[in-house]
């Protein structure tokens, strides 16, 4: 039996020869997926939004769109119905806002006494709605007149899949939020020159691929060798995000579902930290070592000179089914523990978000008429309370009126 054990053994490739040849092949068929998705010529859009869709996205009566609309010359009308796309959007947010900036009713942009807000989504555990929960923030926050910036922080680049940036063959060297952060000075780049634009006006992007990893290797040897006046790891993000501040209102960033450099290094330069959690025994008990080790680390850090400041911490219950009776047991938990800093609304589970997911879509891109009205409306009603919730919690935090 042994020998025979040993004979098998010995025709089995090995591991890493059969691990190349799977990342290989899953990594042709994903971009066989990705052009047939988004053929090569293509560039991922977003839908058209609704004459209601639009005068609620604006703050408006459906009855003062159609005016503002005729006059800017704004919509398409196509079979009698009319639409608009982001673009009309924007422009609309522009013409609007033509009363007293300190109103700042239709472009909601911040001030120079209002400091950019930089939020942190986070969890220790993959799987808890971390991306999905980013992308929707991001494009909710833009589509209600925010100039945001979105990172991805994670080498595995579902952040910038969802946004049509496949990590494997549309981002090259230097052009991840490394390159504005790694330690040879001759060899960064300053933030500006790896951010993108998207199709969403006012949303911009920054990918992630694999070369984010050389971060986690890289710090351990910079740490030994560090010289005067060398920037540590923890203040290196905050440090880029510095050189476009002007720039924008928001920062989101997608973090890796780990607690290492990266993680470590965007949590000291966020002004607010979103946590995201599913609420099963099992990730709870992971987001409690995780919220222990954070602890620690933090303060060994802030021993070193790093900012733990901040303007709000909040929970996010992810995934969450109202009749499961077990998760509304442990979303009641939380709220005895964590109090007010569990959001009120959770972010229901919705076959309508995750068949977006599939063709790296979102609930705002995809059509209505691609569901049954009461599950895509459900969604959308779900992705909305959270993301109004949220931007309540940057209002309070620059002082103005939710």
């Amino acid at each position: 039996m042994a020998g025979d054990t040993a004979k098998n053994t010995d025709s089995l490739p090995e591991l890493k020869t059969l691990v190349q040849q799977h990342g290989a092949s899953l990594s042709a068929q994903l971009l066989a997926h990705h052009r047939n998705t988004f053929p090569p010529e293509a560039e991922k859009t977003i839908r058209a939004f609704s004459p209601a869709e639009t005068a609620k996205l604006l703050g408006i009566h459906e009855s003062y769109l159609r005016q503002v609309a005729t006059d800017a010359q704004a919509a398409t009308i196509k079979n009698g119905r009319r639409s608009y796309s982001v673009q009309d959007i924007a422009d609309l947010r522009r013409t609007l806002d033509h009363g007293p900036r300190s109103a700042r009713r239709y472009l909601p942009h911040r001030s120079g006494s209002e400091h950019m807000q930089v939020i942190t989504v986070m969890n220790f555990k993959g799987g808890s709605g971390k991306t999905t929960t980013s992308a929707h923030l991001a494009q909710y926050l833009a589509l209600h007149g925010y100039r945001v910036l979105a990172i991805d922080l994670d080498p595995q680049a579902s952040l910038s899949a969802l946004f049509g940036h496949q990590p494997e063959t549309h981002v090259g060297p230097g052009e991840t939020l490394y390159g504005a952060i790694r330690y040879d000075d001759e060899n960064r780049k300053p933030i500006a020159e790896i951010v993108r634009g998207t199709y969403i006006p006012d949303l911009h992007l920054i990918p992630g691929n694999l070369e984010l990893m050389e971060f986690e290797h890289d710090t351990p040897r910079a740490l030994q060798n560090r010289q005067a006046g060398d920037t540590l790891f923890f203040a290196r993000i905050g440090q880029a995000l510095g050189q476009v501040q002007n720039l924008y209102d928001v920062v989101v960033i997608d973090c890796p579902p780990q607690l290492g450099y990266l993680t470590l290094s965007a949590l000291t330069a966020a002004t607010a930290v979103l946590i995201t959690v599913h609420p099963q025994m099992l990730d709870v008990m992971s987001m409690s070592q995780f919220l222990q080790m954070t602890g620690d680390l933090l303060d060994e850090v802030s021993r070193h000179g790093a900012s733990t400041n901040y303007d709000w911490m909040r929970y996010l219950v992810t995934r969450f089914e109202p009749g499961d009776g077990p998760q509304n047991q442990m979303v009641a938990f939380l709220r005895s523990i964590f109090g007010e800093h569990v959001l009120i609304h959770p972010m229901l589970k919705s076959t309508a978000i995750s068949d977006a997911g599939l063709t790296n879509q979102t609930i705002f891109e995809v059509e209505r008429g691609q569901f049954t009205r009461s599950t895509y409306d459900r969604a959308l009603e779900s992705v909305n309370n959270v993301n109004a919730e949220i931007e309540a919690q940057i209002r309070k935090a620059w002082g103005r009126a939710a």
